[in-house]
């Protein structure tokens, strides 16, 4: 052949950090707090009304290609519910396989080739890919960790020299993997003046919306003039712990949702068809259950954040998500890629460089992330065996 197979466009990527990690963990036996996936499922009530689905014959078939009429209600419903937003079931929700098609499908849809697209670093890789897939560049905004309680913030201000006459929009993620930061209302109240004064979208994911330890989780789509402008994305996965089930959703104004809705169709088409009934019974579930389930993954991310210092680690904590990001300088090491790759081995436990989410890998080189949203037990034995490392 006369050149490469893979399109140039993803020359860069390759096998995913998670594939190479995960596959590390099994080939060692070690834990695995690398990949962001319970090691337990969600209620019961819900598994039992995807098998009451599959039963009774609902979703076996292609679904709508919008969703299923009772899943975008109860999206809509959710979202009036939590945020007091109003949202249009018929045209302004469109259900998703999980919240990675609906970003691939808002970037494919809304990027053209040559458009800018500014994203918070370190970012969820997929981010990256699917911007390059557009034909679009990316432009990084890095979260440092600066705040008073050693937790990542944004820089405001080269947010807004990140913005060129060639930015098309802006993909935030709060709260934010990997680094644990929720952005907060006045925050976001900047980043939506910037969108309308340089007139630009918003791509938000919010898949860990319940998942906010401290502050609150604002939806920018809620904040003056972004109802227009912004494209809403969040998923089932971490919220109810069934991410094999991939049902995600987008809302937006028509005019957004109808082009996000023309790429996605040439995606999977439809998906996860008796899945959908049980989510829009699970988004029903009353008010206890999410709170008993913030409360669970805050105690887990207490737990493994002491266990972690008391292994030596610097801890940033987390006010949101699965995740707690660290750095392992203060152990004596420097490259986050080598110590992940070498600690299975060394105390039999798997996590995941942060650089691999940075267009700068020196950006992140000394940071390795860990995910807490594992039993206690396993968390316990994790933190027992990373303390050989102080020995």
């Amino acid at each position: 052949m006369g050149r490469p197979p893979l399109n140039p466009r993803l020359a860069e990527f390759g096998t995913t950090i998670f594939a190479e990690m995960s596959a590390l963990a099994q080939r060692t036996g070690a834990i695995n707090l690398g990949q962001g996936f319970p090691d337990t499922d969600g209620p019961e009530e819900i598994r039992e009304a995807a098998v009451r689905a599959l039963r009774e014959g609902r979703g076996n078939q292609y679904p709508p290609g919008p969703g299923v009429p009772e899943l975008r209600t109860a999206v809509s419903e959710h979202q009036r519910r939590f945020y007091g937003l109003e949202v249009d079931p018929d045209t302004e929700v469109l259900v998703t396989a999980g919240a990675t098609e609906a970003i691939a499908a808002a970037l494919l849809a809304l990027v053209a080739p040559g458009d800018e697209v500014v994203a918070l670093e370190p970012y969820y890789d997929s981010y990256a890919a699917c911007v390059a897939m557009a034909g679009g560049t990316r432009v990084p905004v890095t979260l440092r960790p600066d705040g008073p309680d050693g937790g990542f913030r944004l820089d405001l201000d080269e947010l807004r020299a990140a913005v060129t006459d060639r930015t098309r929009l802006l993909l935030l993620n709060t709260p934010h993997n990997p680094t644990g930061t929720v952005l907060t209302r006045a925050e976001l109240a900047a980043v939506a003046e910037l969108a309308c004064e340089r007139d630009l979208l918003v791509v938000t994911d919010e898949v860990y919306e319940h998942l906010v330890f401290e502050g609150e989780h604002v939806p920018i789509a809620s904040l003056p003039g972004m109802h227009d402008r912004t494209v809403t994305i969040s998923s089932s996965g971490k919220t109810f712990s069934f991410t094999g089930w991939k049902v995600g959703w987008v809302t937006a104004c028509p005019e957004l949702l109808t082009a996000v809705r023309s790429a996605k169709q040439y995606l999977t088409f439809v998906s996860a068809g008796p899945f959908q009934y049980a989510i829009a019974e699970a988004l029903a579930l009353p008010d206890t259950y999410f709170t008993a389930l913030r409360e669970d993954l805050r105690a887990k991310r207490d737990l493994l954040a002491a266990g972690l210092a008391d292994a030596g680690f610097t801890v940033h904590p987390p006010r949101g998500t699965y995740f707690i990001t660290t750095d392992v300088r203060a152990l004596g090491e420097s490259d986050g890629f080598a110590f992940c790759r070498s600690l299975p081995e060394r105390c039999g436990v798997v996590a995941v460089p942060n650089a691999v989410f940075h267009d700068d890998p020196e950006a992140g080189r000394s940071q390795v992330r860990f995910a807490f949203c594992k039993q206690e037990a396993v968390l316990r034995e994790a933190t027992d065996r990373l303390r050989i490392l102080t020995l």
